[in-house]
């Protein structure tokens, strides 16, 4: 593992605003980088009571000037939401506002429902011309003086892209075009050893990469303590549920009894989608994050918690820091 990074869905809790919870993302990041975490990254979803990331742009824009040194980033933009010129000119302009310090990571999926989908674009296209989008965008962002049209401020930043996945699709089309791959791991677990393995075989040198840059994102929720640990995190099982039964909202509060609010059928779906995770004290946590890492080898690791507490949410980063840093250093044998 080279870096540890940290990704911010901005989760709204209950009992606070869309404002709340943007003020907690500065404080979070400004944390991050002081901890020595390597990116700060955030994510596009709409119609999400609970996230307030939906403008992903913009508030990567207002943590990049917050900040001073992390890079920060999407985790990612949902390109076919998006024209890849737009998508260019936004992250152009960000990268010659912060030089150095722009990631832009893309998905393939629209980031909501079906009806928010359409309301985000008037044509929704039944081919997937997903590959084709991302080469178009890449092209903004290159040299090439003599294209008829081009991103301005965009081109020539070399703005680093990104395939983000929680299938094999993005592993083999990142190895395809030699771009760094990150696997959606926190929250859909299940091909993430086949992945990883089709990526780093397949892998094909390019202008972008010239070895495979493989990223695992893990669910994080670290206290002082066991127990506080697991209590903090029925805050996220609860809105993971809720968003599975179809009731999405605000982040739950935490409960010291997850079990009896969620259904056993529901809560083995939720368990299983967040089962690559590691929760609990120091100890605790270096045990299982090493297990992860030595299993997975990743290049690097990216971390998410969705904690309804910011104190505990701050102090939980503060933990997986030193562990990480800890695994870093020395890292457990496979």
């Amino acid at each position: 593992m080279q870096h540890f990074s940290v990704l911010d869905l901005a989760p709204i809790p209950e009992g606070r605003t869309a404002a709340d919870a943007l003020a907690a993302t500065v404080d979070l990041a400004q944390t991050a980088e002081r901890l020595g975490y390597h990116r700060y990254w955030l994510a596009e979803h709409h119609n999400m009571p609970g996230i307030a990331s939906a403008a992903t742009a913009v508030v990567i824009g207002h943590v990049a000037a917050a900040t001073r040194t992390i890079r920060v980033g999407a985790g990612g933009i949902m390109l076919p939401n998006h024209a890849p010129l737009v998508v260019a000119e936004q992250f152009g302009t960000l990268a010659t506002l912060f030089p150095g310090r722009i990631d832009l990571g893309l998905g393939r999926a629209p980031g909501g429902d079906m009806a928010t989908a359409r309301a985000l674009r008037r044509h929704m296209a039944p081919e997937d011309g997903f590959p084709q989008d991302v080469l178009e965008l890449l092209s903004y962002f290159g040299d090439n003086a003599d294209a008829p049209v081009q991103a301005i401020p965009g081109a020539g930043t070399h703005v680093p892209v990104w395939i983000l996945g929680s299938s094999l699709y993005g592993a083999q089309l990142a190895a395809h075009l030699g771009l760094p791959y990150a696997f959606a791991s926190h929250f859909a677990p299940a091909a993430l050893g086949q992945a990883l393995a089709i990526y780093r075989d397949a892998f094909q040198p390019s202008e972008w990469l010239d070895r495979p840059h493989a990223m695992m994102a893990v669910g994080v929720t670290a206290a002082d303590t066991d127990a506080e640990a697991v209590r903090l995190r029925s805050s996220q099982i609860l809105a993971f549920a809720r968003l599975h039964t179809g009731r999405p909202g605000k982040l739950p509060a935490p409960v010291d009894d997850v079990e009896a609010h969620v259904p056993p059928h529901v809560m083995a779906g939720v368990e299983q989608a967040l089962s690559c995770s590691a929760t609990g004290s120091p100890a605790t946590l270096r045990a299982q994050l090493g297990a992860l890492i030595a299993r997975h080898r990743p290049d690097e690791v990216i971390v998410s918690g969705m904690i309804h507490d910011h104190a505990a949410r701050r102090r939980s980063l503060e933990i997986a820091s030193g562990v990480l840093h800890d695994l870093r250093d020395r890292p457990v044998a496979a």
